[in-house]
């Protein structure tokens, strides 16, 4: 492993974050607030680190092959030193101290949507911008969107990307990996376009307009409003964003497929027709029991929509008190928090593509007690499943619950009692933001939590964002011992 190519990619990965500080430092010149100045300050010192770094690490030709020792350490580096640099404006303004800016920097990063502010209005514009212009970066990924418009490197990036990618299928949609990340991002960024674009026609403004796009498509769960998306009271703006949610939990190398073959490719997918069935199965379930409790059909159905579209993408945006609903409806949204939506999305969680995947594997070990000489494969989307594959995903379930579990008791240790403790990690894990109970829950908010807790959670998002593995591999012997170039 050659840390001078790791320090050289940093350091051009370090000039991408300080283009990326320009946006909000032109927000708050429009809006003649002090962020200007700290996003100004923020924009020079990434520069100057980029450069730094880039001398004191090794040229990176366009016939280098990167390994994926130094892919893997190196997309990890981007994600702390990205949260470090992010929360720089947050500790500058007052906002919040050194523990709570990471946390919230992380949270916008990996687009949780879990917040440390307990009041967000009041603070200026460009600094609760900049919260959501990190959701929109992070969304679909640093090395992603770096890759996309930075293609000097792109040549030698697969195991950048394939660190960040999420799901275990690791699809490209072209062969080109710089023409892959740049497809992807001109669909990231039309499915926002035309999210902001149905906003400004439900009667946003601009501003709101582009923030609640740009937030919903990240499935990032920001607002800008104490109360989320309640604060519109408009039905429009809720189906507009439930469904901007939907469509960014959908697979966008699949997207680009439809363009290509129509849509039956979206339902001769496995993953997403299993999606579909399960967000419109819930949604149905969700409203039945608002409505056996005293909900009308229509705020039944609006709420159970609009919140089932959020947890299922893992947005996290609020229009309603889940915490106030039957217990039935708040299982079925605790259940979200494990399934996420789909591979090669914005979202978080485990992926409904490893749900098929389980429950298949379980459907065809049960058939052989019945037929111990049977041998029937298991199938996804008409392929069959390799036994190496299907262990990767075994172990992926079970590192995913002693993560709850382990992080749960720790954060539980920090004074917190059971139910914040669980479904903060939870929340954190899967990315979804919000918790349940008087502390994490749809009305409440993370300020209250130690710092020694919102540093570990802010560690769990990033392992729920990198799907743990890029992260824990770090902790291994053999990845720092090693001396071959795996």
């Amino acid at each position: 492993m050659n840390s001078r190519v790791i320090l050289f990619l940093l350091g051009k990965i370090l000039y991408f974050l300080g283009a990326v500080f320009t946006v909000p430092m032109l927000v708050g010149f429009l809006y003649r607030d002090r962020g200007a100045y700290i996003f100004s300050a923020c924009f020079v010192f990434a520069l100057a680190a980029g450069l730094f770094f880039r001398r004191m690490g090794k040229q990176v030709s366009a016939h280098y092959e990167i390994s994926n020792r130094e892919g893997i350490l190196t997309v990890v580096l981007t994600w702390v030193m990205a949260a470090i640099l992010a929360s720089i404006p947050f500790m500058a303004s007052g906002m919040l101290d050194p523990a709570g800016a990471f946390f919230e920097a992380m949270s916008g990063l990996t687009t949780t949507g879990a917040t440390a502010l307990p009041e967000i209005e009041g603070w200026p514009v460009s600094l609760l911008f900049w919260r959501v212009w990190l959701h929109w970066i992070g969304g679909l990924g640093i090395i992603v969107i770096f890759i996309a418009l930075l293609p000097g490197i792109s040549g030698s990036a697969a195991h950048l990307f394939n660190a960040e990618s999420s799901g275990f299928e690791g699809e490209k949609i072209v062969p080109r990996l710089q023409k892959t990340a740049l497809l992807l991002f001109k669909i990231y960024s039309l499915i926002t376009a035309v999210t902001a674009a149905l906003l400004l026609f439900c009667g946003l403004d601009l501003y709101d307009a582009a923030v609640h796009a740009m937030s919903a498509v990240a499935t990032g769960g920001f607002s800008h409003y104490n109360d989320s998306v309640a604060h519109f009271r408009s039905a429009g703006v809720e189906m507009v964003l439930g469904i901007a949610m939907f469509v960014s939990g959908g697979n966008f190398a699949l997207y680009f497929n439809v363009r290509q073959r129509g849509l039956r490719v979206l339902l001769r997918n496995d993953e997403f027709r299993w999606y579909l069935v399960l967000f419109l199965s819930l949604t149905g379930l969700v409203t039945a029991s608002l409505v056996s409790h005293g909900h009308g059909m229509e705020s039944g159905f609006r709420d159970a929509f609009f919140q089932v579209a959020s947890f299922i993408s893992t947005t996290g945006y609020v229009s309603a008190d889940y915490d106030q609903w039957p217990s039935f409806a708040k299982i079925c949204l605790v259940l979200l928090y494990f399934t996420g939506a789909c591979a090669g999305s914005t979202a978080g969680g485990i992926k409904i593509s490893r749900f098929v995947v389980l429950l298949r594997g379980i459907g065809v070990s049960v058939s052989k007690v019945l037929h111990p000489r049977e041998a029937r494969p298991i199938l996804y989307n008409g392929r069959k499943v390799e036994n190496n594959v299907l262990g990767l995903v075994l172990t992926f379930f079970a590192l995913y619950i002693a993560i709850i579990i382990l992080f749960s008791t720790a954060i539980a240790f920090t004074g917190e009692d059971i139910i914040t403790a669980v479904t903060a990690v939870a929340a954190c894990l899967s990315s979804v933001g919000p918790g349940f109970g008087t502390v994490v829950g749809a009305t409440g908010n993370f300020s209250s939590l130690t710092p020694a807790a919102k540093i570990m959670l802010a560690f769990v998002m990033m392992l729920g964002r990198l799907e743990m593995y890029t992260v824990l591999i770090l902790f291994s012997r053999n990845f720092w011992q090693g001396q071959s170039r795996w």
